[in-house]
């Protein structure tokens, strides 16, 4: 009887152990899906930024250009006239929108992976309150 008793509590101890793993294993797959959606994220945020700053010298120079006489040369590599400088301004200007309402979508998509992502953690926290013991034991 010791002998049954003692396979038994090897068996539960090794399913445990097998649980424990399927948790951590799930763990590490969580945290790397989220390292990777926060810099998809960061990387989103910081081309918005530049196509904000790209958007907003175009919008300056068109204020700038507007009052000139239509004949007036202007100055880029060569002296140019006023409406070629302006056309690539609005056409930079456009550019500028539309990439950002694209940057716009794909953040906005990024965001809901990333709140998903950190449901599921959550999920997996509550279901089994002792990982996240191993987790913080693993880290330190």
């Amino acid at each position: 009887t010791h002998l049954s008793l003692a396979r038994s509590e090897l068996g539960r101890s090794r399913s445990a152990d097998m649980a424990d793993e399927a948790n951590r294993a799930a763990f590490m797959e969580i945290q790397a899906s989220m390292i990777e959606l926060t810099g998809k994220l960061k990387q989103v945020q910081n081309q918005m930024r530049n196509k904000e700053g790209d958007k907003k010298r175009a919008f300056l120079t068109l204020e700038e250009l507007r009052p000139l006489p239509e004949d007036t040369n202007t100055y880029k590599f060569v002296l140019e006239p006023k409406a070629v400088l302006q056309g690539e301004q609005e056409q930079k200007f456009k550019d500028s929108e539309a990439a950002i309402a694209s940057l716009q979508t794909s953040k906005e998509y990024l965001e809901k992976q990333t709140a998903e992502v950190e449901n599921n953690l959550r999920e997996l926290l509550q279901q089994e309150p002792g990982i996240a013991k191993q987790i913080m034991s693993m880290s330190m």
